[in-house]
């Protein structure tokens, strides 16, 4: 087996392995083996009993405050396990220093994670500290309320059930995120044409309420993955891309996202998909796997999160993933979700309906593949169709939302 973010394995025993004791203790359990080398070798360790005290007495000694861990003996192997959990009153330092791991190595942390860590051994997020600002406003927020759950007027005492507003320390950081004017880093929408190199709308949407921010990040998305058509004498709402499967990833990226970084959540919007990119990975104790399969849901802002539940925002706390995956439940292509250490990503697709698909029509779309423009002779050609069913196939695309039309006559191209 070999090292990973759990595991260590050290030859002998010394004061190195205690940065890895800081490490699980601050962020998740793991385990430390000696008398077995790098390479996975088991080498072993003389005077057992002798050596479990020294390591006993080098951890509460030197990492503060004091850790839960136990120790094993192997005696067949002579190996000794210290198996560290992960514990409650973070942080806990080696040397005055916090540690964490980065895969199978031991690295300090920076003071951003350290604030992180303290905030944790507290029982605190970012969004309970005291704001810097306190003269705030919320008339956004009360009109919403209004609307909502018809409540008067935004009183104290609302203020309190939301968790907004305390007797003792005022409005804290939830509280100046929902306020009508912000200080912290929004939304940075950016809409392409028929290539990276084409910007037909750039919108940055910051300092003003999150409430808000998600408002007109729907506004941008219905602008260009949304179109009216006329059926039966109604006018039916036609989505290129489901607008449940945005708004859950939008408010995803606000109530999950980290706020004690400088950074705007990026929406890159293109012809054949969105892809909506937040700061901050994971929350800890959640799993890629408990992401993606909607099992789990641990909130990073439980605050903003109520709030955004309440006003009908999200459906129900951790379903967003699901409700996402569910919208492409007859499309060919679904949604992507990449997780990073420091962010996540989600690719929502232009649908692609398989009840609206034939065979004839998937092979114009294979024509189209990287979003050029062709005419109607090209894509024959392409196709080894006549000209009368291409345009016939064509018309069909068009009317599904599939590809576009530009021009006219001679002229028309095709693209997706």
């Amino acid at each position: 087996m070999k090292e990973s973010r759990i595991l260590e394995y050290k030859r002998e025993i010394s004061h190195t392995y205690l940065k890895t004791v800081s490490a699980y203790a601050n962020y998740g359990t793991g385990e430390i083996k000696f008398g077995i080398d790098d390479k996975g070798q088991t080498i072993g360790i003389e005077n057992l009993e002798e050596s479990c005290l020294r390591i006993e007495n080098q951890i509460n000694d030197q990492i503060n405050p004091k850790p839960d861990f136990t120790l094993d003996i192997n005696r067949r192997t002579s190996v000794i396990t210290l198996k560290i959990k992960e514990g409650l009153h973070k942080p806990y330092f080696y040397k005055s220093k916090a540690y964490r791991r980065n895969d199978s190595a031991t690295v300090e942390v920076d003071t951003l994670e350290l604030t992180r860590l303290i905030l944790e051994g507290q029982n605190m997020t970012f969004e309970n500290l005291k704001s810097s600002k306190q003269d705030l406003s919320f008339n956004y927020l009360e009109e919403a309320l209004k609307a909502t759950l018809g409540i008067q007027v935004l009183s104290k005492d609302i203020q309190r059930t939301l968790e907004i507003y305390s007797d003792n320390a005022g409005y804290n950081n939830a509280a100046a995120l929902l306020a009508d004017e912000n200080i912290f880093p929004g939304i940075d929408i950016v809409k392409f044409g028929e290539n990276i190199n084409v910007l037909q709308n750039r919108k940055t949407i910051e300092h003003v309420s999150i409430l808000k921010q998600f408002e007109k990040a729907m506004e941008m998305y219905r602008q260009y993955y949304q179109y009216e058509e006329i059926k039966d004498a109604y006018r039916v709402i036609i989505e290129t891309i489901p607008e449940v499967a945005f708004r859950e990833a939008i408010a995803n990226a606000i109530i999950h996202r980290v706020w004690d970084v400088g950074a705007h959540i990026r929406v890159a919007m293109y012809i054949d998909k969105i892809e909506i990119t937040s700061p901050g990975g994971l929350p800890k104790d959640i799993t890629e796997d408990e992401y993606l399969e909607g099992q789990v849901s641990i909130l990073r802002n439980p605050i903003i999160g109520s709030v955004f539940f309440r006003l009908n925002h999200i459906e129900r706390f951790g379903t967003g993933v699901r409700r996402i995956i569910n919208a492409y439940v007859d499309s060919e292509i679904n949604p992507q979700f990449g997780v990073f250490e420091n962010s996540i990503k989600v690719t929502l697709p232009v649908l692609q309906l398989k009840s609206l698909l034939n065979s004839d029509e998937k092979l114009i779309l294979e024509a189209l593949a990287g979003y050029k423009k062709m005419s109607s002779s090209e894509i024959a050609s392409f196709t080894g169709f006549g000209k009368t069913k291409v345009v016939s196939l064509l018309n069909a695309l068009v009317q599904q939302g599939l590809i576009k039309a530009e021009g006219s006559g001679r002229g028309r191209k095709y693209t997706r």
